[in-house]
C-alpha cells in the first residue's frame, strides 16, 4: 500500500532507547531509567479512588468536545490560583494528553505551508507533528548564553507565522523570566504571527515560579497537560487555552478528530488537581533528585551543563567526549545499565554532542545511577 510523504517523519530516539532497555531487562538485566520524562510515582490516590467510585454508576461515556465543564471550570481556576490570572473557563479546551492539543492547535492555527519558528534544541514531537501537516518548523540554533532559550534577535530576518516556545524546557529544564517571555510574544505579535507556549512543566519549579503566557497576553495559545506535574502520563489529557475567536474553530476539530478525550481520564484529571499533599509530595522528591544530580554528573565527569529551573532534566554537552552521542548512549546503557537520551533526539545540528538525564523516579534508582555513571565514566578513562 502506498504511503504518504506526510507520515514519513523521523522516529522519536528516547522510545527506541526505552525499548532497548525493555529488551535488556527482558533478558534479565536491571536497567535505571534516566531517558524517559515520565514521573515515577502513579496517579495520585485521590484521583484513583474518584474514578473508582464514578465507574461504579456512570458509563463513562462521551463527553462535549470542550471536555467535562468542571473540569474546565477547575483549570480555569488553577490560573487564579497560580499566577493570578482571570480565565474565562470557556477558553479551555481539555484534549487528548498535550499531543493532542498540538495537533488541534496546530490545524486550526496554521495552513499548509506556514513557517513555526522553534528552539533548538527543543522537544522533537513538535517538529515531526509540523512536518506530518504540511507546516514547516524553523529550528533556530539557541545560544549556551541563553540557556538554551530563544531571544528575538534569534528571529530578526526570518519569516515564519507561527512561533513555540516552551518554559521550563525540555530537554534542558531551563525557564524564561517574564520580560523574555514578554518579549518574544511581542516579536511575534509584531510580525504578525500566532504566539505559542508549552507550559507542561508548569508546576516542576525550584527557585523560582514559572511565568504563563496568560500573565502578559490574551492572544496566545496555551497548551498544557496533567502528565508531569500530576503525574498521569499514560492517561492521556491536557488542555489548550485559547483566544475566543478560537475555540469554536478548535472545537471542531476536536468533534471530529477526537470526539473528546477519555472520560476515565478527565475525571481522574479533576480530582488530582486537589491532591495537593501527595502531588508536594513528588515535588519534594524531584528537588531531593535534582540536588544530586547537580552534585552527581560533574563528579562523573558530565560538567558541562545548564542547571535546571523546572521539570527534571539536566541537559549536558559531550562534545568533547564524542560526536556520536546515540552511539555514546547505547554504550552506557550496555556497559552500565543506565538509559539515557541522545541529544540528536532534540537538536539535529548538535545533537551529536549532548546527552538529556532525566530525574523523575526514585531517588534510589537516581542514586544508583548516579554511582553507575561515573564507574562508566572511570572505566572509559574520562575521569580519574
Amino acid at each position: 500500500m502506498r504511503n504518504s510523504s506526510r507520515g514519513a517523519v523521523d522516529p522519536f530516539i528516547v522510545m527506541d532507547v526505552m525499548e532497548a532497555a525493555r529488551q535488556a531487562e527482558a533478558a534479565g538485566r536491571h536497567i535505571i531509567h534516566m531517558e524517559v520524562g515520565q514521573p515515577g510515582t502513579p496517579a495520585p490516590a485521590q484521583a484513583r479512588d474518584a474514578l473508582a467510585r464514578a465507574m461504579s454508576d456512570d458509563p463513562l461515556g462521551y463527553t462535549v468536545a470542550l471536555g467535562l465543564p468542571a473540569l474546565r471550570q477547575r483549570i480555569a481556576r488553577l490560573y487564579a490560583d497560580w499566577y493570578g490570572v482571570d480565565l474565562d473557563p470557556a477558553r479551555v479546551v481539555v484534549t487528548p494528553g498535550s499531543s493532542g492539543g498540538f495537533i488541534l492547535a496546530f490545524t486550526a492555527l496554521f495552513d499548509a505551508g506556514d513557517r513555526i519558528a522553534i528552539g533548538a534544541p527543543g522537544y522533537p514531537s513538535y517538529r515531526q507533528i509540523m512536518k506530518s501537516l504540511d507546516l514547516t518548523p524553523i529550528e533556530v540554533q539557541t545560544r549556551p548564553e541563553a540557556r538554551y532559550q530563544l531571544e528575538p534577535s534569534d528571529l530578526e530576518g526570518l519569516e515564519y507565522q507561527g512561533m513555540m516556545v516552551a518554559s521550563p524546557a525540555n530537554p534542558t529544564g531551563t525557564m524564561l523570566g517574564k520580560d523574555a517571555l514578554a518579549a518574544l510574544i511581542g516579536a511575534a505579535h509584531d510580525n504578525g504571527a500566532a504566539f505559542l507556549s508549552d507550559e507542561i512543566y508548569h508546576g516542576i519549579e525550584y527557585d523560582r515560579k514559572a511565568v504563563t503566557a496568560l500573565e502578559i497576553s490574551d492572544n496566545v495559545c496555551v497548551i498544557n497537560s496533567f502528565s508531569k506535574f500530576f503525574s498521569m502520563t499514560g492517561w492521556r489529557v491536557g488542555w489548550l487555552v485559547l483566544p475566543p475567536d478560537s475555540v469554536r474553530q478548535v472545537e471542531r476539530l476536536a468533534q471530529n478528530m477526537f470526539i473528546c478525550a477519555p472520560h476515565a481520564a478527565q475525571v481522574a484529571a479533576l480530582a488530582a488537581m486537589d491532591a495537593d499533599e501527595e502531588l508536594e509530595a513528588n515535588m519534594a522528591v524531584y528537588r531531593r533528585n535534582r540536588q544530586f544530580m547537580l552534585e552527581g554528573l560533574p563528579k562523573a565527569g558530565f560538567d558541562r551543563i545548564a542547571p535546571p529551573d523546572g521539570a527534571f532534566y539536566v541537559y549536558a554537552d559531550i562534545a568533547h567526549l564524542t560526536d556520536d552521542s546515540r552511539a555514546f548512549a547505547r554504550a552506557i546503557l550496555d556497559e552500565a545499565g543506565v538509559a539515557v537520551t541522545p541529544g540528536l533526539d532534540f537538536d539535529p545540528v548538535r545533537g551529536g554532542g549532548t546527552l538529556r538525564f532525566s530525574y523523575a523516579r526514585s531517588t534510589d534508582d537516581i542514586v544508583e545511577g548516579l554511582e553507575r555513571l561515573e564507574r562508566f565514566m572511570r572505566q572509559r578513562g574520562f575521569i580519574a
